[in-house]
């Protein structure tokens, strides 16, 4: 039986007050595909404005510390997110793993944190375009997968490939590249938690848009999205939920 398909927004570092109608817009439209679960990571600053503004509709973060509290200053740990309201988090964005020298020890001990505390938790990895270019794209990505992987899995794990050559420059693998990808991180979910990792979602992210969502998402094992520059408008983002919508 194939995965309900998640399409979930990342803000980055976009969003203030004056976008909680546009929030507001995406949740009411989303509510009406229900068979795709829709999310919005948004900055630490607008989750607690925006759960209040869309009740019920999925919050999440972009980051979580392991720690469940400490001198860590300027960080957010898993507890905070969830008083917040947070349903959700992504770790090891490869904008956190490049800029912040972000270790797959490192994104594996956040991830751990955030089921720990019951939030759902994106797991990013993802190849540079030397490595794509080497011919190493999945021997590379399975390897980070595999050290990034939590010890035992949950519901609310889902895995999201984002090459990191497509993000925002308009570029996309082939649907047959996406498929080799998305089928060997399969067989390595399998291999990490036996029948259980068949359950766990794998999205596609890069460039993804309304143009080309539904092409990628015919592709087998591609159980949803998640969206960088796309989600900021409901005009941009609710085509790419319809498109996960098709069955």
């Amino acid at each position: 039986m194939a995965n309900k398909k998640l399409v979930a927004g990342n803000w980055k570092m976009h969003g203030l007050s004056a976008d909680l109608p546009e929030i507001a817009a995406i949740a009411a439209a989303a509510s009406s595909y229900g068979n795709v679960d829709v999310a919005l990571c948004l900055p630490a600053t607008l989750i607690e404005r925006a759960v209040r503004a869309v009740p019920g509709f999925a919050i999440g973060g972009q980051d979580v510390h392991s720690a469940e509290k400490g001198a860590h200053t300027g960080c957010t740990s898993a507890q905070m997110l969830r008083d917040a309201g947070a349903a959700l988090t992504i770790v090891g964005h490869s904008e956190r793993r490049e800029a912040q020298h972000e270790s797959d020890a490192e994104v594996k001990a956040k991830a751990e944190a955030g089921l720990a505390a019951g939030l759902g938790v994106i797991l990013c990895i993802g190849e540079s375009l030397d490595v794509r270019e080497s011919g190493r794209a999945v021997e590379v990505v399975d390897a980070q997968l595999a050290a990034s992987l939590p010890a035992e899995t949950r519901d609310n794990l889902a895995v999201a490939y984002e090459p990191i050559w497509a993000i925002g420059t308009g570029k996309v693998p082939s649907v047959g590249d996406i498929g080799e990808m998305h089928a060997a991180l399969r067989e390595r979910l399998v291999a990490a938690y036996g029948e259980a990792g068949r359950g766990v979602r794998i999205l596609y992210g890069g460039s993804v848009k309304a143009s080309n969502a539904a092409e990628i998402f015919a592709v087998p094992d591609v159980d949803g999205a998640l969206v960088g520059g796309a989600s900021l408008k409901a005009a941009d983002f609710l085509p790419i939920v319809a498109a996960a919508a098709v069955d």
